[in-house]
């Protein structure tokens, strides 16, 4: 599987098409803001309806992502499910895959603004992860070094075509979410903007991971 292969803090990662990043120094697999359930939760709350089988086209994204490259750990950043009931109403089929994808391997939920305490589907919560050199939270934090984050869902512009996109500088790594029917933040917005070093690349996904300048 062929990505994007640049280094941050002397740690070599790659960033794939997928949205997906993978440290194979540790066989480490990163996805963000998965937000599983979200018509299950538009439904509940009366919003507009949306297609149901986004849980399901997720999951099939990452079970692809996970029996090619056979992680030893998993890092979900934060925003895995779209709220604390989305993960309790997960139906059986979905929470049986879920169950297979962590199988014999470390599983990290971070924690997210969206769900704070997803409960009873194994792994291990924590609010943020260390492992030298980098920091995986769900939310940058400004002042940061060697960090890796979620969140904001970045999209960026490259003639015609918006894409969901990774957003790299020399002290962080901003990932797209993962999920389908995530939406997504221009890199043009002020709060990405401040976030980025005036050097910042966008990593666009797609069939192939492309580096370009960040729009602004």
């Amino acid at each position: 599987m062929t990505g994007y292969d640049f280094p941050l803090a002397g740690a070599r990662l790659t960033a794939f098409g997928s949205g997906a990043l993978w440290w194979a120094e540790h066989r480490l697999l990163c996805v963000s803001d998965l937000h599983l359930g979200k018509s299950e939760r538009h439904a509940r709350r009366g919003g507009s309806a949306l297609p149901p089988y986004e849980t399901q086209d997720t999951l099939t994204r990452l079970a692809e992502l996970v029996a090619s490259l056979q992680p030893q750990t998993v890092v979900c950043l934060g925003d895995s499910f779209d709220d604390d009931a989305a993960s309790q109403a997960l139906p059986d089929a979905e929470k049986s895959q879920l169950t297979a994808l962590m199988q014999n391997r470390h599983w990290i939920w971070i924690t997210g603004n969206h769900d704070p305490a997803p409960a009873g589907l194994g792994g291990e919560q924590m609010p943020a992860l260390h492992l030298a050199p980098l920091t995986f939270r769900h939310i940058a934090a400004p002042l940061a070094k060697a960090e890796i984050s979620g969140h904001y869902h970045p999209k960026a512009r490259l003639r015609s075509t918006s894409r969901p996109c990774f957003l790299l500088d020399r002290s962080r790594l901003i990932l797209p979410a993962f999920g389908t029917y995530t939406g997504g933040l221009r890199s043009s917005d002020p709060v990405l903007s401040s976030l980025m070093a005036a050097d910042a690349l966008a990593i666009l996904t797609g069939p192939q991971a492309l580096a370009i300048p960040m729009p602004r």
